[in-house]
């Protein structure tokens, strides 16, 4: 028991002298890649965090995007909420957690019509941000939305 605990402390130890875990930056922009299983089409589309966008009857909100230093191995995630917005004008909460985009199969939104994916996490983006003024100019070859068809 004794040898368990001296190893137990020496562990212990050792973990806490140096950084186990890599910092996270965080970021304004979730950049998503969405599929209409219909269609076949995909849209790629950047959505601010604690914006709303619509996808199709998805409306995708992301609450925070991570990322690594460039010096450590890439790892972008997303915490997000996901809601379908029905016939009938209701929305309902199809998904809310984290999305890996290293591993985009582990998420847990279940559409039949409709997928998404995180793609990545950056600090800009070509489309400007939900408080710039409406007159604001839009860079040029930049998309305001993603497909609005539902």
């Amino acid at each position: 028991m004794r040898r368990f605990s001296l190893l137990f402390a020496g562990l212990v130890l050792a973990l806490g002298t140096g950084s186990v875990y890599a910092e996270t930056i965080a970021n304004k922009v979730a950049r998503f890649s969405g599929l209409d299983k219909i269609t076949g089409r995909i849209t790629q589309f950047d959505v601010y965090v604690n914006e709303t966008v619509q996808f199709g009857a998805l409306q995708i909100t992301p609450r925070a995007c991570y990322s690594r230093p460039p010096t450590e191995t890439e790892r972008n995630t997303v915490f997000v909420e996901v809601d379908q917005v029905t016939l009938k004008g209701s929305i309902n909460r199809v998904f809310t957690g984290w999305m890996f985009a290293d591993s985009p199969a582990l998420n847990a939104i279940d559409h039949p019509v409709y997928d998404i994916w995180l793609v990545t996490c950056a600090q800009t983006s070509d489309v400007p941000p939900p408080d710039a003024p409406v007159d604001a100019p839009v860079p040029k070859g930049a998309a305001n939305a993603p497909d609005q068809k539902g």
